[in-house]
């Protein structure tokens, strides 16, 4: 959008009227958390629905999967059956503000749910005593596991695995994005956009793309105050990115129209152990939604072969063309 544009939306915020900012953080807690039916229950009470894809037998390893803006659980569907299917067990569960969790289509904080992913993580644990506990992010979820894991990571987790993760922080955004965002917020918070029109191509996908569509459980229409929320919440993976200890495996896309590049590959640059433990996939027909692209089953593969044995190349050589591209542009 060109600055005519950018005030042309400023003037029609200021016309609109106040709505009141929504948001719904957790209560206070009243027992401690616990796996439940259908999902798991929250140390406030609050229930989060989960799906589990298990393997025939035990599990080589567990992966928590955390979703993104305005998905839920029902992402992981195709990874999760394929990961099974080679001896993994998955599980995803629909984070607060989205799909059938607590008030759908408003933000809590990203404090509550880095929270909520370290405590499932822990709870997942004891359930698979022995087994290696892998969290992976996508999207919303990489920075969501990028927060919870920094400076002093559960101890359960063996590793991360960032899909595509929401790194667009402020110092990366121009001063037009953020003054119509501040004065968004300020003005009319309840203001609804669907990002129509923005020519934004999310996957190659086509057909997931249209039932993700005709899906009611994702939100097609996203608050301003929650945009906002999720800016806060890129700001602090952005922050984190130093102090994420555990081994991790960043998979990135290079047709990816939602993140940057810039403060994607800027970001990855300051994880503490990039290059050794800490490594990056690199895909040229990658498109943001990696692991529901038409070459999903590539990715998938990598993701199996790291967990498997994160010393050695991938199968797809994604990550040696990361490494070409990380010094590119360092």
């Amino acid at each position: 959008m060109g600055k005519p544009g950018i005030v042309r939306a400023l003037l029609l915020t200021l016309t609109l009227g106040g709505c009141a900012v929504e948001v719904h953080p957790p209560g206070p807690p009243i027992a401690p958390a616990a796996l439940a039916d259908g999902g798991w229950r929250a140390a406030d009470g609050v229930t989060l629905p989960m799906r589990v894809w298990p393997p025939a037998g035990r599990p080589l390893a567990v992966v928590l999967a955390v979703h993104g803006m305005n998905d839920y659980s029902h992402a992981f569907e195709e990874p999760g059956k394929a990961l099974a299917a080679r001896g993994i067990a998955v599980y995803a569960y629909d984070q607060r503000g989205f799909g059938r969790g607590p008030h759908p289509g408003t933000w809590s904080s990203g404090e509550a749910m880095a929270a909520d992913l370290r405590a499932a993580a822990t709870l997942i644990a004891r359930r698979h005593p022995g087994v290696p506990l892998y969290l992976l992010g996508e999207s919303m979820g990489g920075a969501v596991v990028m927060v919870a894991v920094a400076g002093q990571p559960p101890p359960e987790v063996a590793g991360i695995i960032l899909s595509a993760p929401a790194v667009w922080g402020r110092d990366d955004m121009n001063i037009f994005q953020c003054a119509a965002l501040w004065l968004s917020y300020h003005v009319v918070p309840g203001w609804e956009l669907t990002g129509q029109g923005l020519e934004i191509q999310p996957s190659d996908n086509i057909e997931m793309l249209r039932q993700l569509s005709l899906d009611p459980l994702v939100i097609k229409a996203t608050r301003v105050d929650a945009i906002k929320g999720l800016v806060d919440l890129m700001d602090q993976a952005v922050a984190a990115a130093p102090l994420v200890g555990p081994p991790a495996l960043v998979l990135v896309g290079a047709k990816d129209e939602i993140i940057p590049a810039a403060p994607t590959w800027r970001t990855i640059a300051r994880l503490p152990a990039i290059g050794a433990t800490q490594r990056v996939a690199f895909y040229p027909r990658g498109y943001h939604m990696l692991l529901r692209d038409l070459q999903a089953a590539t990715v998938i593969d990598d993701i199996a072969a790291w967990i498997a044995d994160s010393t050695r190349p991938l199968p797809s050589g994604a990550d040696l063309g990361a490494e070409a591209e990380l010094a590119k542009r360092r």
